[in-house]
């Protein structure tokens, strides 16, 4: 398989930090968590989403959020020290990523970016982190993740 350029990306921003990314391609698509896990075969929490967030209209933030759970967006304010926060736009979201939606990965972004990891994830000691397309994911140590992306842990889910 030629990996997508998105993802070659992944591949490159995971290598440069110590992590070895094994992408895996699924034409059916993986671009929200019950797709992902059904494509994959696991279960709809191992699903590690990286959504982007906007804290008072100004800062886009990532949180990695398990596929089986919603983002609660007081908490997230309250936690970011923001007033409010609410869903990237799609071209937000693309601005501070550099991905489109729905194949955001969790690293290799074109600056700094705040990333937060929600508690819920900690059910699993291995995730699925999108791979910068829509058909494309990777597993991933949840230690590697975290540190790799260099999250703060943090309880934002519903």
């Amino acid at each position: 398989m030629t990996s997508p350029e998105a993802s070659r990306r992944v591949v490159e921003a995971g290598r440069a930090r110590g992590v070895e990314i094994d992408i895996r391609e699924f034409p059916e698509g993986t671009k929200t968590s019950a797709d992902a896990a059904a494509a994959i075969g696991c279960e709809r929490s191992a699903i590690a989403k990286s959504i982007v967030l906007t804290l008072d209209d100004r800062e886009q933030v990532v949180v990695f959020a398990s596929g089986d759970t919603r983002i609660d967006l007081k908490k997230l304010a309250a936690v970011a020290g923001a007033g409010k926060a609410r869903r990237a736009t799609l071209e937000e979201a693309r601005r501070a990523t550099g991905f489109a939606a729905g194949g955001t990965p969790p690293f290799g972004y074109p600056g700094p970016v705040r990333v937060f990891a929600d508690h819920a994830l900690r059910r699993h000691d291995l995730v699925w982190a999108a791979g910068g397309t829509p058909t494309t994911v990777f597993p991933i140590l949840l230690s590697d993740l975290v540190r790799v992306a260099g999250a703060e842990w943090v309880r934002v889910s519903e």
